[in-house]
């Protein structure tokens, strides 16, 4: 069963009295071209020009409507000497999709609406009908209807295969007409473990870049879930291009001893999050440093499992600050030595500097190997201003270090052999003062 709501739509008048749907949280859509043609505001042009030009611009950059061209003409006219060059105006832009499978997965695509992440597109499956209802996804997918009947799984990830297998042909349509597809889900369960390489599979085979976000259980979750868990990782890890794995037991390193267990699952999900975001702000905003999706893709593509890495500071040394949260944590030093790409993201406000994104560059670079193919991407969102944030994605790593990112075990084993006192000034992380509560602290890489 496949359900598309609409929220809060206000409707607007074009081409007399067809409606135009506008939301200040989605972009619109337009009655007249079909529910297909999405309408997106114009990237940042100057001032006048922006504004002036950006109702008459549909998703790809073009005229939305034949009974816009004449408006258009005005529009250019009044902008009273401001040169308008074709260059300005943006070309198609990648279709980026974003799908939470299971209960996991689609809380933590409830905690990115919340949070205000744009340019993207979500979609939530389950079996669970109940839980689909609590969704914040305009897109919403039940699988397994007559297996299950709506009522999840129980844990059990074979009847989440055996669910997404029932409905195939509704994953397929969730997953189609993107070019790069985030699949996000808890691996331990039933849905997220057995539907998510399902839901993968069918992204990859569609020519999609496919990106895995998950979690990987808190140890007091229990050794089924854990073990389920790894089982899960291990076939999402063959069905899709990059696989983000983070480790839940992390985040007790990060959180102080009185956060409610709430709170800590809340800020699980939030670093999901901060991985999708960390990839798509680079591809979707206009910032200082544009990057495009084939930057992206020759990276990320069949790259297999990645390290995530995230850090925000305030202050006078907020940009090395925040470098040294996203490069200072167990494995993350060796991590980065041995990818063979790197993908990382500066974010602030009006206020960031040449100087301190050339600061967090020497850090990563300096700890990269030189042959590595790294791109990065700088962002101005004034929601950071008085604040760096930085976000770090390193890909490409060999089949055997790849199960130290995977296995807590391994990885536990690799940290014991590591050679101690690495000559590294990031070793260390300096403790920060943030008025961000949803930062990660001082440890920033998971």
């Amino acid at each position: 069963m496949y359900v598309q709501v609409r929220p809060s739509l206000t409707p607007n008048s074009c081409h007399g009295s067809s409606p135009v749907f506008a939301s200040a949280a989605r972009p619109a859509i337009c009655g007249s071209v079909g529910p297909a043609a999405r309408c997106c505001a114009l990237p940042a042009l100057h001032g006048k020009v922006s504004s002036l030009l950006s109702p008459y611009l549909g998703r790809s950059g073009t005229l939305q409507h034949d009974c816009k061209r004449a408006e258009w003409q005005r529009a250019k006219k009044s902008a009273k000497g401001t040169r308008i060059f074709a260059s300005m105006i943006p070309m198609d832009s990648a279709r980026i999709k974003v799908i939470g499978v299971g209960g996991g997965g689609n809380n933590a695509i409830n905690r990115m609406i919340g949070s205000g992440l744009q340019g993207v597109e979500f979609w939530a499956i389950n079996t669970d009908a109940q839980a689909l209802l609590q969704s914040a996804a305009t897109h919403r997918v039940q699988i397994g209807e007559t297996l299950t009947r709506g009522l999840g799984t129980g844990g059990n990830p074979e009847l989440g295969e055996k669910a997404a297998e029932e409905s195939l042909e509704a994953i397929a349509e969730a997953v189609s007409d993107a070019d790069l597809v985030f699949i996000t889900a808890g691996m331990g369960g039933g849905t997220g473990s057995g539907a998510a390489p399902v839901v993968a599979r069918l992204a990859k085979e569609g020519g999609q870049l496919t990106v895995g976000v998950v979690t990987y259980p808190f140890t007091f979750e229990g050794r089924r879930r854990a073990q389920q868990g790894l089982e899960a990782i291990e076939q999402l890890r063959k069905n899709v291009d990059t696989l983000i794995v983070i480790p839940n037991d992390r985040l007790l390193d990060v959180v102080q001893e009185a956060t409610p267990l709430q709170e800590a699952f809340l800020l699980a999900d939030d670093v999901l999050r901060q991985g999708v975001q960390g990839i798509s702000d680079i591809i979707t905003i206009p910032g200082l440093v544009n990057v495009d999706f084939a930057d992206v893709k020759a990276v990320m593509s069949n790259s297999g499992t990645a390290m995530l890495g995230v850090g925000m500071s305030t202050g006078k040394n907020r940009a090395e600050e925040a470098a040294q949260q996203a490069t200072s944590a167990p494995l993350i030093e060796r991590s980065i030595e041995r990818a063979t790409g790197v993908v990382y993201n500066i974010t602030g406000g009006k206020d960031l500097t040449l100087q301190e994104v050339n600061r967090v560059s020497q850090v990563v670079t300096g700890l990269a190997d030189p042959a590595a193919n790294i791109i990065f991407g700088a962002v101005v969102d004034e929601k950071y201003t008085g604040a760096v944030h930085v976000t770090i994605i390193a890909t490409g790593f060999s089949q055997t270090f790849q199960k130290t990112l995977i296995d807590p075990k391994v990885a536990r084993q690799e940290q014991q052999d590591s050679p101690k006192g690495v000559d590294s000034p990031w070793k260390r992380p300096a403790p920060v003062s943030s008025r961000f509560p949803q930062g990660l602290g001082s440890k920033g890489f998971l």
